[in-house]
């Protein structure tokens, strides 16, 4: 296999000029470059770009993990991600987990060994000082609120989030509110559970493990939720739905159902998308491809630093 070497001399100029050829140096002469390129293409010759990578530093490559790609949370994240990534000349390497650790692991390995240069971890399974120990081989950024001095991170504070949502239906005159989320055990979920918890004791209402319902993901879920809803002996008469395409299956449910909304049912989902427009649901507007750009961008410049993205109630037709 040529190197770099073999091209000095067959071309007959020095190793270095050989080197400013190949990274576009303006300082050779046209009589050299021509040379060189002529050695070139007589040898097939390939850069090794893991080579090139060691003398920079750097791979340009930055690791991205989430847990599943279809659904729209993380596709509009990525989206955000993969913009600020084509105008900063980087390329992603994407680790689709479906929440196994060791699919995480694999990711902050490639971090150990260089083959990335930083990582951008949007839901994790991985327990945090495990994540704690690979930091030191390369930048890490959380897309939850971790606060520590050596993480950074863009978050959502979901506990605010939820206690101000659960507020709002409570004004509405709702006291039996339950809510929907894709996994129970996240660490988000878990501010939305303690969130939900100390709602009811502020309001001294009784807690209704029924009321809580995990594993909602996508639109036909929402069939899913009512089935449930159906065998309960008091059902909630709100529901706060961590997806808008849940919210808006859980929306068609009810029409098969002949359950009026909101007057038998009111809905809060999230995220504000398209389909929420759509079908007039009040949700929570989290913009989601800014929370990925600056993911993107706290990787790439290696600083720690912590960065919340506010969000707002856009009231609709479903409360």
């Amino acid at each position: 296999m040529t190197n770099i070497r073999d091209l000095a001399k067959i071309s007959g100029v020095s190793v270095s000029t050989v080197s400013r050829v190949l990274n576009n140096h303006p300082y050779v002469s046209k009589e050299k470059k021509l040379a060189v390129l002529s050695a070139i293409e007589s040898t097939n010759y390939h850069r090794n770009i893991n080579a090139v990578h060691l003398s920079r530093g750097k791979t340009q490559l930055m690791g991205v993990v989430l847990p599943v790609t279809d659904s729209p949370y993380f596709a509009l994240l990525l989206k955000g991600i993969a913009k600020k990534a084509l105008e900063n000349d980087y390329k992603l390497v994407l680790f689709q987990t479906d929440y196994a650790e060791e699919k995480e692991m694999e990711a902050l390995q490639m971090l150990k060994e260089k083959q990335i240069d930083s990582l951008i971890i949007c839901s994790r399974k991985c327990d945090l000082s495990l994540i704690q120990e690979h930091i030191q081989y390369g930048t890490i950024v959380l897309c939850e609120k971790i606060l520590a001095k050596n993480f950074s991170s863009t978050f959502i504070d979901h506990y605010k989030i939820f206690f101000q949502a659960l507020e709002y239906l409570y004004q509405k005159g709702h006291t039996r509110i339950g809510y929907c989320v894709g996994r129970k055990t996240g660490a988000n979920s878990s501010l939305r559970e303690q969130a939900y918890i100390d709602f009811l004791k502020k309001h001294g209402l009784p807690f209704y493990s029924d009321y809580i319902m995990d594993d909602c993901l996508y639109f036909e879920d929402g069939e899913k939720v009512i089935e449930k809803m159906k065998n309960l002996d008091s059902r909630p008469t709100a529901l706060l739905v961590t997806s808008d395409q849940v919210a808006a299956g859980i929306m068609i449910a009810c029409q098969k159902e002949r359950l009026l909304i909101p007057d038998q049912l009111a809905i809060i989902g999230f995220n504000n998308e398209p389909i929420a427009k759509m079908m007039n649901i009040t949700t929570i507007d989290i913009p989601l491809v800014e929370l990925g750009k600056n993911l993107f961008l706290q990787a790439m410049r290696g600083n720690v630093s912590n960065k919340e993205i506010i969000v707002k109630l856009m009231e609709r037709e479903t409360v």
